[in-house]
């Protein structure tokens, strides 16, 4: 089961993250395919905050690379505290890294820290019970398909968002 699930998981990455972050450039995450897309802006203590509203709107607008990027670290950071028995990681403790290549930085350490739990994760510990990203505990096998599936979703827009912002740049 495990190396199916890492063969998943090196699969996403390679079809999407080794094509779309090497291209990514500051501009390019910041770029705004709408005026009201959400976006990450400096906090004015030197960090970057995350455009956020609670409820979320329906339909929710579009989002910058910037907004991707941060959205994928966030969730990744969480998961991985919480799959390795560390407290939850909320969104205020996630802020934007802050450029591409501070964004690169973080995904491939992401990367590397999920990858290496495949060598460390049991047959017991795919079993265990875990309640993330659902309030109801599931078999934690399901949260690593999430995971798998996330990633590929979340490269997939950022890889979109990267050709819209390229053709927009040839727009007449």
């Amino acid at each position: 089961m495990r190396d199916v699930l890492r063969w998943q998981f090196r699969l996403a990455w390679s079809l999407g993250a080794e094509v779309h972050f090497p291209a990514l450039t500051d501009e390019s995450c910041l770029w705004r395919p709408t005026p009201d897309a959400w976006t990450v802006r400096p906090d004015g203590d030197g960090g970057w905050r995350e455009d956020w509203q609670v409820p979320e709107p329906d339909p929710a607008p579009p989002t910058t690379i910037g907004w991707l990027t941060w959205h994928l670290v966030w969730w990744w950071r969480d998961l991985l505290s919480r799959a390795d028995g560390g407290p939850p990681v909320t969104r205020e403790q996630s802020p934007w890294p802050g450029g591409a290549d501070a964004v690169r930085a973080a995904l491939h350490d992401l990367h590397a820290g999920w990858d290496a739990g495949f060598d460390r994760w049991t047959d017991d510990d795919l079993r265990r019970p875990f309640a993330f990203p659902w309030p109801e505990p599931r078999p934690f096998v399901y949260a690593v398909a999430w995971c798998n599936a996330e990633l590929m979703k979340n490269v997939a827009e950022i890889g979109a968002a990267r050709h819209l912002h390229a053709s927009s740049r040839h727009v007449q």
